[in-house]
């Protein structure tokens, strides 16, 4: 960023909230010939260039006979092209000093790198991303071994607790939609993946009309619209829709106990939250941030753990994407209290979203979100993925402008409401693993009449 970008962002540390100054960096957007959207912030204060493309093509565009597909192909973009072998682009990226990257979840895939911006350097690492995504190979030796490393490391998440509990609570929240379908497949699935299956998916969802053009750093507006027709004006015709199936949010309560070995219970509960452009987005992330995103100062941390001791830390999010995301809520604590644990989190969960937040809960988030929002844009690489989600979401250009100003004027009523509308603690899914057994309905009888002959 510009120095004096850095100066208006220290200014606006000293700034209560109401007086929010707007010191966001300056985004260029086009689209390519190739039909790519191109997003750009232009920065000539360090020697060097981020780049990413962004695709419709995470695991939310799998399908229940094939889950895992996505994420596969994903990874095997990397491991070879055409001229290509694994070792050509370590080596070349090694020579020019450049880093290859990028990042994969339920909406989109994306590969990215980071390079000096000397024409040598610049070129030289530009070339092997762009052989990268344009022609890749899958080939079949890579493939097995990918699939023999994957099936590995899915036998070791069996039996881990934390890896059984978020695979039971995604398919409990979104049920049969992609979603809920694990992000690199059962192992019987990843089996059956052929080279054939990835070129096909590649073929769909890696178009240039449907990727978006991230570039961040040390190049004139002529170059970056030069790298990104460059990157994009080979890839293929596509044809999949960007549009992910509908989330369809479940009507009753469910709680799931899964008996695990370990001391601990992990314990996971929500529902399908909140989309990215939806206008309760903001309420809800500010008044999450009372609930259980704020850390020792959240009222979860409070009541679980500053009070009882019962978690060395539980907390809660919402996860926007193009479809609901989850609104979760998690913590770890010792088998025999997981029960009284469970029951102060829904207590606590049914007392905010009835009662909402106080006027001096407000303002302290507030504050400590807008202060600690420079932060979240002080590097290149952070910009860049701002701008990746900018474009991938058609989110607005003033969004990093709007975002604080957004923050500071939300009000006590419309962080209840929102919660209202998203969030019902009647139909959250739970899913406890490592759960002390659930007693009998006679158990619990005799248990409450000893206890009342005690006192």
């Amino acid at each position: 960023m510009h120095i004096k970008v850095y100066v208006l962002l220290a200014a606006a540390l000293l700034l209560p909230p109401g007086s929010i100054a707007h010191a966001g960096p300056i985004i260029q957007q086009w689209q390519s010939p190739s039909g790519a959207q191109v997003y750009f912030v232009e920065n000539h204060d360090l020697p060097m260039l981020d780049v990413s493309v962004n695709f419709y093509a995470g695991n939310g565009f799998d399908t229940t006979d094939k889950p895992g597909l996505a994420s596969m192909t994903y990874a095997m973009l990397t491991h070879g092209s055409e001229g290509m072998s694994e070792d050509d682009i370590a080596r070349r990226l090694a020579d020019v000093g450049a880093q290859l990257g990028g990042s994969f979840d339920a909406d989109r895939s994306s590969i990215a790198i980071r390079t000096l911006s000397s024409n040598a350097e610049r070129n030289e690492a530009l070339v092997v991303m762009s052989r990268l995504l344009q022609r890749p190979l899958f080939p079949e030796a890579i493939l097995a071994r990918e699939k023999t490393r994957l099936i590995a490391g899915l036998k070791e998440a069996e039996t881990k607790p934390e890896s059984i509990a978020s695979k039971a609570f995604n398919k409990a929240v979104f049920g049969a939609h992609p979603y809920g379908l694990p992000a690199t497949g059962e192992i019987i699935h990843v089996e059956k993946l052929q080279g054939s299956d990835l070129y096909a998916f590649y073929s769909a969802h890696y178009s240039a009309k449907s990727a978006v053009v991230a570039l961040m750093g040390d190049i004139t507006r002529a170059e970056a619209e030069d790298i990104a027709q460059n990157l994009t004006a080979q890839l293929p015709p596509g044809g999949a829709g960007t549009e992910i199936a509908q989330v369809v949010k479940q009507s009753s309560f469910s709680t799931l106990r899964i008996p695990h070995p370990a001391t601990q219970s992990h314990i996971l509960m929500g529902a399908p939250g909140v989309a990215r452009g939806d206008a309760d987005y903001i309420p809800l992330y500010v008044g999450n941030y009372i609930l259980g995103g704020g850390g020792f100062v959240s009222r979860l941390m409070q009541e679980v753990r500053e009070k009882r001791g019962m978690a060395y830390s539980v907390y809660s999010y919402f996860i926007p994407m193009q479809q609901p995301g989850a609104f979760q809520i998690g913590l770890q604590t010792k088998k025999e209290q997981a029960d009284e644990a469970l029951q102060i989190v829904q207590a606590t969960l049914n007392d905010f979203i009835e009662k909402g937040v106080t006027e001096k809960e407000l303002l302290a988030a507030k504050q400590n979100i807008i202060n600690g929002f420079p932060l979240r844009i002080d590097n290149n690489k952070k910009i860049l993925d701002y701008l990746g989600a900018i474009g991938f979401y058609h989110l607005p250009l003033t969004y990093l402008d709007d975002f604080p100003d957004k923050v500071d004027k939300v009000t006590v009523a419309e962080i209840r409401a929102a919660f209202k509308r998203k969030v019902d603690p009647a139909l959250l899914a739970t899913v406890m693993v490592g759960a002390p057994e659930e007693k009998k309905p006679e158990e619990k009888n005799k248990a409450e009449k000893t206890e009342g002959a005690a006192k």
